[in-house]
C-alpha cells in the first residue's frame, strides 16, 4: 500500500478507538477557537497531500511534495500577523492554510488545488509551478529547496527598519511587521543558509534592527540522509546575535506558546531569533519516493505512530475544545470536500503556448510619482567643488560617480550596498564621497559575502526600495549567481508578476587590467548573466555613455521593476588617452542629467561602408584604435558599440550594419559561450555579407606581462579586418 493510505487508515482506526500517542497535556495561551482552527488547517493539509498524490497518479497533477507531518506550522501562523511577510519552506501548506483563515474570503483549498493542477487560473503562479504563495496572504512564492530564500529574508527584515528612516514610494511592510522565514533541518546545512544566519547575527551584534524569525522544521532527514541527532540544537543554541527557541511541532499548544514568545521577542526587540520545531516527515520526500528503500519499516512505522493529527485530536479532546468524534468527522468531511473541489480544479485551463508561459518573465510597469530631477540647490550642496569640473573632460569612474550622485538625489529609494562601497568609496573610487553625501543608511558597507549583498538587495526591493548592490569583481559573482538566477529573476515569473524585486546590480569586471589581476580580478565571462531569462545586461565603453545608460538602468528598475546588471569595464575606469599619450581621447564631459541612452539603443562611430566592427566594452576602445589605422590605409570602417548585451538589441544591430560590405565581430569574452556566438548567428540569419570574429581564447586570465595575451588587441583587430577585406593577413 501507499504510505499515505496506510497513514490515513491508521488515523481513522486509532481515532475511532481513541488510541492516541502519549504526550504532554495541553497547556498555554492557545484558545479553543484557534486550536480548532489549527486542527482544521492540519486536516486540509493532509487531504490536499492525499489528493495531490491521486491527481499525479491520474495524470492530472504534475508535482508532489507533501506537508504531512508538518501540520504544527498552522499554530505558528496563528502566532503571527498576516502583515508579517512569510518566506515559506516547501512543506508549509498548513501555515498558508492557517493564515488564510485569518483573512476573510480566502478560498484556500480551491487556490491550492488550481496550483496542483497547473491551471493558468492558479492565483499565485498562473500555472507555472506547484508553489506555496499568495499576494493576499503576504507570502511570496518559493520554489527553492536549498534555502536560497534565506538571504533575501534577511534583506526584507532589514528593509523594515530602513523604511522607517527613509520612506520608499512603494513600501509594502508596516513598521511593526516582522519577517518569517522557514526551512528544513537538511537545508540549514547549506552554504546559503549559513550565510544568512551569519549575516543576521553579524547585523544583530551591531544593534542594527533586524526583525527576523528563522524557523527550522526539524524532521530529522533530508531526502534519504539523516540529520545527526541533536545537530540543529547544538549548532544554534549559542549562536551569537541569534536567540534560540525550541518547541514540539507535534503539540499545537506548545508550538503556539513558543512561537508567540519568539514572535514577541523579534517584534519588540527588533532582533533575529531561531525557532527550532520538532516535526516528522510522512510519505517520504516527494513524488514516488518510497521511504522504506532507505529506512527500515520499523523506523517508518515509528514515525507514523506519532502522526501530528493524532496528537492534535488527543490534545483538543483533553482541552475540551473538540471531542474526538467531532474531530474525526472534520477530517472525513475535509477529505470529501477536497475531492469534490479537485474534480473541478482539474478541468480548469492550463498554459499551452510559449508566450503564455513567458508572459510573467517581464514584470508589469508600476506607476511612479513624477520627478523633475534634483534641484540646483540640492545638486550644489551634494557636489560641492565637483561642480566646477563638470565642464571639463573626465575619466569614466568619475562620471559614473556623478551619475550615481544625481540618481540618488532624484530617487530617495535608491540604496547602495556592497563590500567597501561606503567609507572607502569602492576599490576603484567609483563611490567616493557618496557616503558623505547620503549617509550610511543609503551607502551600506556589508560584510564580505556576495550572497548576503544580493540577498539584502532582493529583500529590500520587496519593501519598495530600488537597490543598487555592488559586486566588487565579476569573478566574485560566481559565489552568488543563484541569488540572481534562482531568486531575483524568477520572482515575477513564479508570482505571475505580483511580486518583483527590481535592482541595478553594478559589477566591476572584464579584462585588460595591467597591474592587478589574475582570473579573480580579471574575468571576461558574461555567459552566466546572459543566460538568465528577463535579466538586462548593460556594458558601457566610455564615461558619457556610462552616465546616460545608468540613468536608463535606474528607470528600468524603478518604473519597470526589472533586474538590471550594469557591468563596468575596470580597465576603462581610468582611461584618458585613445591614440597617443596625453591626447585625452577617451575622456568625456558629464552629460546633462536629462540625457539618457534607451534600452536597446546602440552606438555607431563613423559611417564607412567597407567594414562594420561590432563590439562592446574594452572592444570598443580597441576597435576605435584599429579604426584609425584602417582609415589611414583607405579602409572606410564604422564601429558599432552594442552597449546592451542582453536582451540582444537585434533590430538595432542589423540596422547599424546596413550598407557595410563586411562585418567583423570583436568580442573580449571567450570563444565558447561568448557574445560572438549570438552575434554570428544573428548576422548569418539576417544579413548576406561576409563576416568574421575575433574573440578571447577559452582560458583564464594571467597576471603579469601576459595579462592581455588571451584577448583581442588593437593589432589583432587591425589584422583581422585586413584579412576580411582581402588586404592582408
Amino acid at each position: 500500500m501507499d504510505r499515505a493510505d496506510i497513514v490515513h487508515d491508521n488515523f481513522l482506526r486509532r481515532v475511532a478507538a481513541r488510541d492516541f500517542p502519549a504526550g504532554e497535556a495541553p497547556a498555554g495561551p492557545l484558545s479553543s477557537t484557534d486550536a480548532v482552527a489549527a486542527y482544521r488547517a492540519g486536516c486540509l493539509t493532509r487531504a490536499l497531500d492525499r489528493q495531490s498524490r491521486a491527481m499525479q497518479k491520474a495524470g492530472q497533477g504534475f508535482y508532489t511534495i507533501g506537508s504531512s507531518g508538518h501540520e504544527g506550522l498552522a499554530a505558528v501562523a496563528l502566532a503571527l500577523r498576516p502583515t508579517d511577510m512569510a518566506f515559506l519552506h516547501y512543506r508549509d501548506a498548513a501555515f498558508q492554510i492557517a493564515r488564510a483563515g485569518q483573512i476573510d474570503g480566502q478560498s484556500i483549498a480551491w487556490d491550492m488545488l488550481l496550483s496542483f493542477a497547473a491551471s493558468s487560473e492558479d492565483p499565485i503562479s498562473g500555472g507555472r509551478h506547484k508553489v506555496l504563495g499568495s499576494k493576499a496572504l503576504n507570502i511570496p512564492p518559493q520554489t527553492s529547496t536549498i534555502a536560497s530564500h534565506l538571504p533575501k529574508a534577511v534583506g526584507a527584515a532589514y528593509a523594515i527598519g530602513a523604511a522607517r528612516r527613509h520612506r520608499p514610494e512603494h513600501q509594502e511592510l508596516p513598521d511593526d511587521a516582522i519577517v518569517y522565514c522557514s526551512f528544513g533541518d537538511a537545508s540549514a546545512n547549506h552554504a546559503t543558509a549559513q550565510v544568512a544566519f551569519n549575516t543576521a547575527g553579524w547585523t544583530s551584534w551591531q544593534s542594527i534592527p533586524l526583525p527576523l524569525l528563522f524557523v527550522c522544521e526539524d524532521n530529522g532527514i533530508g531526502i534519504s540522509t539523516k540529520t545527526p541527532r541533536g545537530w540543529i540544537a547544538a549548532g544554534f543554541q549559542n549562536r551569537p546575535g541569534l536567540k534560540y527557541f525550541h518547541c514540539d511541532g507535534l503539540d499545537l499548544y506548545d508550538t503556539y506558546r513558543v512561537a508567540a514568545e519568539a514572535a514577541e521577542y523579534v517584534r519588540t526587540r527588533k532582533k533575529p531569533a531561531f525557532l527550532h520545531i520538532r516535526t516528522i516527515r510522512l510519505y517520504g520526500h516527494a513524488g514516488a519516493d518510497v521511504p522504506t528503500t532507505y529506512l527500515s519499516r520499523d523506523e517508518v512505522e515509528a514515525e507514523e505512530a506519532h502522526d501530528p493529527l493524532l496528537h492534535s485530536v488527543r490534545l483538543l479532546d483533553q482541552a475540551g475544545a473538540l471531542p474526538a468524534d467531532q474531530a474525526l468527522a472534520i477530517y472525513q468531511d475535509t477529505g470529501a470536500r477536497v475531492a469534490r473541489i479537485a474534480a473541478e480544479a482539474v478541468t480548469r485551463p492550463r498554459l499551452k503556448t510559449a508566450s503564455e508561459v513567458m508572459a510573467s518573465l517581464i514584470p508589469p510597469k508600476r506607476p511612479c510619482r513624477p520627478t523633475n530631477g534634483p534641484s540646483p540647490e540640492a545638486r550644489a550642496a551634494a557636489f560641492g567643488g565637483d561642480m566646477k569640473q563638470m565642464d571639463e573632460p573626465q575619466i569614466m569612474s568619475r562620471l559614473i560617480n556623478w551619475a550615481l550622485t544625481d540618481l540618488m538625489l532624484e530617487h530617495p529609494e535608491i540604496v547602495m550596498m556592497g563590500e567597501d562601497v561606503g567609507r572607502k568609496g569602492g576599490v576603484y573610487g567609483v563611490t567616493q564621497k557618496l557616503y558623505t553625501r547620503f549617509g550610511q543608511d543609503r551607502m551600506i558597507d556589508t560584510l564580505l559575502d556576495e550572497q548576503s549583498i544580493l540577498g539584502l538587495a532582493i529583500g529590500m526591493a520587496q519593501n519598495g526600495f530600488v537597490p543598487m548592490p555592488e559586486i566588487q569583481f565579476l569573478a566574485y559573482l560566481h559565489n552568488a549567481e543563484d541569488q540572481l538566477r534562482g531568486e531575483a529573476a524568477t520572482l515575477s515569473f513564479f508570482s505571475n508578476g505580483q511580486y518583483t524585486n527590481p535592482m541595478v546590480l553594478r559589477i566591476a569586471g572584464l579584462g585588460y587590467q595591467k597591474g592587478f589581476g589574475g582570473h579573480f580580478h580579471n574575468d571576461n565571462s558574461v555567459a552566466v548573466l546572459r543566460d538568465i531569462p528577463g535579466v538586462i545586461l548593460a556594458v558601457p565603453s566610455n564615461g558619457a555613455d556610462a552616465a546616460r545608460m545608468l540613468r536608463e538602468c535606474v528607470r528600468l528598475a524603478h518604473e519597470e521593476q526589472r533586474v538590471v546588471v550594469f557591468l563596468e569595464p575596470i580597465a576603462l575606469y581610468p582611461m584618458r588617452d585613445l591614440h597617443a599619450d596625453k591626447d585625452g581621447g577617451w575622456m568625456c564631459r558629464y552629460p546633462d542629467p536629462s540625457e539618457v541612452i534607451a534600452l536597446g539603443e546602440v552606438g555607431v562611430q563613423g559611417d564607412g561602408d567597407d567594414l562594420a566592427i561590432v563590439t562592446f566594452g574594452n572592444g570598443t576602445y580597441l576597435s576605435r584604435q584599429a579604426q584609425a589605422r584602417l582609415t589611414a590605409e583607405g579602409v572606410k570602417a564604422r564601429v558599432v558599440d552594442m552597449r546592451w548585451l542582453s536582451p540582444l538589441p537585434a533590430d538595432a544591430l542589423v540596422k547599424a550594419v546596413e550598407g557595410a560590405k563586411r562585418i567583423l565581430i570583436v568580442d573580449e569574452t571567450r570563444r565558447s559561450g561568448g557574445v560572438a556566438e549570438a552575434l554570428m548567428a544573428l548576422f548569418t540569419e539576417r544579413t548576406k555579407v561576409p563576416l568574421a570574429r575575433i574573440v578571447a581564447e577559452d582560458s583564464f586570465i594571467a597576471t603579469g606581462p601576459a595579462y592581455a595575451a588571451t584577448m583581442p588587441s588593437a593589432d589583432g583587430i587591425h589584422a583581422a579586418a585586413k584579412a576580411l577585406i582581402g588586404g592582408g593577413k
